[in-house]
């Protein structure tokens, strides 16, 4: 009886680490819709990215689908929206803090 012991608490361990990727995965999803809602949509034309409109759809759509399904067994979208999080506030948010001069001396 062991061997299932162990493989129980593998899966324990697989649905733990799932978990907390999805809720990082969320946060930082919420984290950039929300920078990306209140910024000026002329903004994005001089960084010279996607639309406003865009961005927030991606990031949206990829928060849906990843809350939605992740429940399913779905953890590619957690994956997708991790992905689309990431692109927004290390390319777009760095742009935008390069725009208005904020970026590093360095």
């Amino acid at each position: 009886m062991p061997e299932f012991t162990a493989v129980a608490f593998a899966f324990e361990v697989r649905f733990f680490v799932y978990l907390v990727i999805t809720l990082g995965a969320a946060l930082l999803s919420v984290i950039a819709l929300t920078h990306c809602a209140v910024q000026k949509p002329d903004a994005f034309s001089a960084v010279g990215t996607l639309s406003k409109g865009a961005w927030l759809g991606i990031l949206a759509i990829t928060l849906l689908l990843s809350l939605l399904l992740s429940v399913r067994g779905g953890f590619m979208f957690t994956l997708i929206a991790l992905a689309a999080a990431l692109v927004y506030l290390l390319d777009v948010r760095t742009g935008f803090k390069d725009l208005r001069g904020g970026g590093s001396s360095y």
